[in-house]
């Protein structure tokens, strides 16, 4: 396949020639999408919001939102809540949390219902500032406080000291009491000055618990993915998939689409080009099943890549290039009598071409009847798959007809063996396409006495037929 599957009008040339078969192909799409929308149960998400007061650099307000899915809040949220069969290992799966500008912690939850996930975010917002007051040390639970809280109550303990001291010394009645009590003042100073540049040091001192900004707004949609968004996505993941298909089938096609290939792959020569007007082929006898009807029905009974109809001129033209067609094959056989024209099975394009050959060669039924002997050129469909070819008898020749970008060169070059098989030299290849009919001037039919396009001599009379 050439670089045109890759440009964006051979996807028009598949929407529009295949147009029936993606629209089918959607709305089966859309019925596994709606089936896979049944298989899930609906999910709401409700979102509560968490406010840190102070001064937080990027990766604190990180810490905090791991903190708030770890499982030690998510653990203890379950156990708020109390749902039958539902735990910490479940919720996990159904909290997540953000943060935002403004130091905003934003916790969602997702649930069954409106208002389990109303319940669930509301109670998560609640476990996270909980368990971070008892990490600071602001809850009267916890068991030890540590880090500058703790230092801060020793310092107090320690003014407590001083002051005993100083008051248990003789208030001034020695000199080594004097000194005693101003080193003392020192040594209260000295530890005040440093609480307070601790305290300008360490902003988290400024800080204050976290909280919840209100209660979660109860949610009025389903959370995403929907039932009309995995509608949505299987119409268009099936029409895609189709697209696709088309492109990947073209790109792997091995069809043979030029004069020359074709020529070369039966082995003979080519005697021209010829075309048919481009309609749409009726159904064949015996091909009325309910297979070809759908196939008929979906627009794939005909190919889509096949080159669009070219403009060949009226049916004056159309007939010169058949008896040009007539004329070069009785140059190159001029003692020939009698030829097969061998068709693909199928080729409807290729059936149409052989039988205005015979009919332009001057060797229809009404030629047949006023000679008394059967037509010069007889068409036979012969299968691509097993192809079979009748013995040579009365013809001493074979015409192969087809149309361009339907065969490989395997198929062909079983089709020329099959001819060789049953005594026939494949002697000319006719390459056969449709046409956009059009009627500028009457055809004009010639006249009963006029030449046959194909006139042969007789070998035992040296007459025409």
């Amino acid at each position: 396949m050439s670089d045109d599957t890759i440009r964006l009008a051979t996807v028009g040339r598949i929407l529009r020639r295949r147009g029936r078969l993606v629209i089918a192909l959607a709305v089966v799409g859309a019925l596994v999408g709606h089936g896979v929308s049944a298989l899930f149960p609906p999910r709401y998400t409700a979102s509560a919001s968490v406010l840190l007061p102070g001064q937080w650099e990027e990766r604190e307000l990180l810490t905090q939102v791991n903190i708030a899915t770890s499982s030690a809040v998510v653990d203890r949220t379950a156990a708020a809540l109390g749902w039958k069969g539902v735990g910490g290992g479940e919720l996990r799966d159904r909290v997540s949390a953000t943060a935002s500008d403004g130091n905003i912690i934003t916790i969602s939850g997702t649930a069954e219902t409106p208002e389990r996930a109303q319940r669930l975010s509301d109670q998560a917002a609640r476990q996270l500032v909980a368990f971070a007051a008892r990490i600071a040390g602001d809850s009267a639970g916890a068991e030890e406080v540590t880090g500058p809280e703790a230092l801060r109550r020793k310092v107090v303990q320690t003014n407590r000291r001083i002051t005993d001291l100083a008051n248990a010394a003789d208030p001034g009645r020695t000199v080594e009491s004097v000194q005693a009590r101003t080193a003392l003042e020192k040594l209260r100073t000295a530890l005040e000055e440093a609480m307070r540049r601790l305290d300008e040091a360490d902003p988290a001192t400024d800080r204050a618990g976290m909280v919840v900004m209100g209660p979660a707004a109860r949610p009025t949609g389903e959370a995403p993915p929907t039932r009309a968004q995995l509608i949505a996505a299987g119409a268009l993941l099936f029409a895609l998939l189709t697209v696709v298909g088309h492109l990947a089938a073209a790109r792997v096609n091995r069809r043979l689409r030029t004069e020359r290939e074709i020529a070369a792959a039966l082995g003979s020569v080519l005697l021209g080009a010829v075309d048919v007007p481009g309609e749409r082929p009726a159904l064949r006898p015996g091909g009325g099943g309910p297979l070809a009807w759908i196939r008929r029905l979906l627009g794939v009974d005909t190919r889509w890549d096949a080159p669009p109809p070219r403009a060949s001129g009226d049916e004056t033209e159309r007939r010169i290039r058949y008896r040009r067609v007539c004329a070069r094959l009785r140059d190159r056989l001029p003692a020939a009598r009698r030829l097969l024209v061998v068709v693909p099975d199928g080729d409807e394009v290729a059936r149409r071409a052989a039988e205005r050959l015979v009919a332009e060669a001057g060797s229809g039924p009404s030629a047949a009847a006023s000679s008394g002997e059967g037509p010069g050129l007889r068409v036979v469909e012969v299968p691509v798959d097993r192809p079979l070819v009748p013995d040579r008898e009365a013809e001493s020749g074979a015409v192969v007809v087809l149309s361009a970008g339907s065969w490989t060169a395997e198929q062909l070059g079983e089709i020329a063996g099959a001819c060789a098989d049953g005594g026939h030299e494949v002697v000319g290849v006719v390459v056969a396409g449709t046409a956009r009919a059009r009627s500028t001037r009457p055809a004009g039919r010639p006249s009963d006495d006029a030449a046959p396009a194909l006139a042969v001599p007789d070998r035992a009379t040296g007459e025409s037929v």
